[in-house]
């Protein structure tokens, strides 16, 4: 089998989305005899021999993602591919593409709907234009054979959109990276920290619906025994001095450390989908404070971390306080086992694989789109 993955959302800053490809191009590759390709947007047209091909495509600020406007190249580029199965990351253009071209093959297309561009529209240019976009995706997604969801609430979504034929399939982390034999003991002396402050992790985008203003109003209140160390792209905002931001970790292994060698996650953000740096926390035998939003409630339980009302930085500030009176290493323990139990990427994989195999046997059942009488 031949599976191509097509997406716009793959750039160096991006988060889950290409974690999701990359690991999954290394497990199939592992543990399969299946071709993997990506197909997705790069500042030229290129080939690489991991299995990606780049389409030039227009750069977009501030995130580095890139929008693909001509359509027809991509297209072309899946026909001349000729996968099996198609799979796409997003909504955008290329994924129109993507459609054309698997009507013309006669292959399952696949969307994977990782985010809730509805509710981002409707929170950064009104109703007027998240109605817009809702009607747009409830037309592509409808077209598409099958949609996957990363969480049942992302499920429930779609349906409110008008989206019905959606499975429910979280994705998985790699227990082996990130894992609590990552912790660096001498991470607060890299800080230049005192050895009992208190020290928590935030890593990702700065986007809006992160709700990183929250977060720093949050260690503002709790003060000098406690602070953030944030990862990510590039902030825009005044940082108490109880806050070190570091740059985008484009390691899996230097993330996995940090994560690993701090006391808990904060995550302020209330749009998450899935919320796979929360996972990745939890593998690390990190506890969570987040906000009781979106899919996160599937993910944290009161066994594994906080759940505190979304934007409110009080609320934020007392779950922190709640992690440590209820102490860490117990809650982070837990974490790392239920991940073990229901969240490793071996078995997200072997799931997709399923759906994969049950779009081609239907596909091969049925009747070519384009037969002739």
């Amino acid at each position: 089998m031949h599976l191509l993955d097509v997406t716009m959302l793959y750039a160096p800053t991006s988060g889950g989305v290409v974690r999701y490809l990359r690991a999954k191009q290394a497990w199939l590759r592992r543990h399969t005899s299946i071709r993997h390709t990506l197909l997705v947007p790069g500042d030229r047209d290129a080939r690489s021999a991991s299995g990606e091909t780049y389409v030039r495509t227009w750069a977009l600020r501030p995130y580095g993602h890139r929008w693909p406007l001509a359509a027809r190249r991509w297209s072309r580029e899946i026909l001349a591919l000729a996968p099996d199965l198609i799979e796409v990351g997003d909504a955008g253009p290329e994924a129109w593409a993507a459609l054309h071209a698997a009507r013309s093959l006669d292959v399952p297309l696949i969307a994977f709907c990782h985010s809730d561009i509805v509710r981002m529209a409707t929170r950064r240019l009104g109703g007027a234009a998240g109605a817009v976009v809702q009607a747009y995706a409830r037309e592509f997604y409808r077209r598409c054979d099958l949609v996957v969801a990363p969480s049942a609430f992302m499920r429930a979504r779609l349906a409110e959109w008008g989206v019905e034929r959606v499975v429910a399939r979280p994705l998985g982390v790699d227990v082996e990276t990130f894992s609590p034999i990552r912790r660096c003991a001498v991470l607060r002396r890299e800080l230049g920290l005192p050895a009992k402050t208190r020290v928590l992790a935030y890593a990702g985008r700065f986007s809006r619906e992160k709700n990183v203003a929250i977060l720093l109003d949050a260690f503002r209140e709790l003060g000098r025994d406690y602070h953030l160390v944030m990862a990510g792209p590039g902030a825009g905002f005044a940082m108490p001095s109880n806050v070190t931001l570091l740059p985008f970790l484009h390691s899996s292994l230097e993330l996995a450390r940090i994560l690993a060698s701090v006391d808990g996650f904060v995550h302020a953000g209330d749009q998450e989908t899935f919320g796979l740096v929360l996972l990745e926390a939890m593998a690390c035998g990190r506890g969570v404070v987040a906000a009781r939003a979106g899919a996160i409630p599937e993910i944290v339980t009161p066994q594994t971390g906080v759940l505190v009302t979304p934007g409110d930085a009080g609320a934020m500030a007392d779950g922190v306080r709640s992690l440590y009176e209820r102490g860490p290493e117990r809650i982070g323990r837990k974490a790392r086992s239920r991940v073990e139990r229901e969240y490793t990427w071996d078995g997200a994989m072997r799931g997709l694989l399923g759906l994969y195999r049950g779009a081609l046997a239907s596909a091969s059942a049925r009747v070519p789109r384009y037969a002739t009488p």
